[in-house]
């Protein structure tokens, strides 16, 4: 199945509101006075709840390794994100969320579920639901750190 020439490819139209939630969650963070950038956020989102490794981090939020460290150590100046050593690998760090980073969650939480609400009503519940499985199964052969993520 192709699109047409002059209409958005699937990819474009995913972004859109993906991009739109982005913008939502980190305009509320700014009014409670975190300004997050969005680059911090893109890494931020990608961190496993149990921690992740720099190297998978890395390539899970598509930035280099040195762009990774430089985005992590913002991060964890502002007190969001903590990095240990790795107890499986000495020589590897692990990145995780520390109590103030969930409390930016929590700050974004109502955020998230009123857009989606938003959704919704235009949507329907039965084609809401029908998109969540359509993006649930496209993620499964879309996002290689899936485990890392979840």
């Amino acid at each position: 199945m192709t699109s047409r020439v002059d209409e958005p490819n699937l990819g474009l139209l995913l972004f859109i509101p993906y991009r739109a939630m982005e913008s939502a969650v980190l305009d509320e963070l700014r009014r409670h006075g975190h300004d997050m950038s969005v680059s911090q956020a893109r890494v931020f989102q990608r961190i496993g709840a149990k921690g992740s490794r720099m190297n998978d981090l890395a390539g899970a939020a598509q930035v280099s390794k040195q762009t990774l460290t430089s985005i992590v150590d913002q991060l964890e100046q502002r007190g969001w994100v903590r990095r240990a050593p790795d107890p499986a690998d000495a020589r590897a760090r692990v990145v995780t969320i520390t109590d103030g980073g969930r409390a930016l969650i929590e700050l974004g939480r109502p955020v998230v579920e009123e857009m989606e609400r938003s959704w919704e009503r235009r949507l329907g519940p039965h084609r809401t639901a029908e998109l969540r499985r359509a993006l649930t199964d496209l993620r499964e052969i879309t996002d290689p750190y899936l485990a890392e993520t979840d």
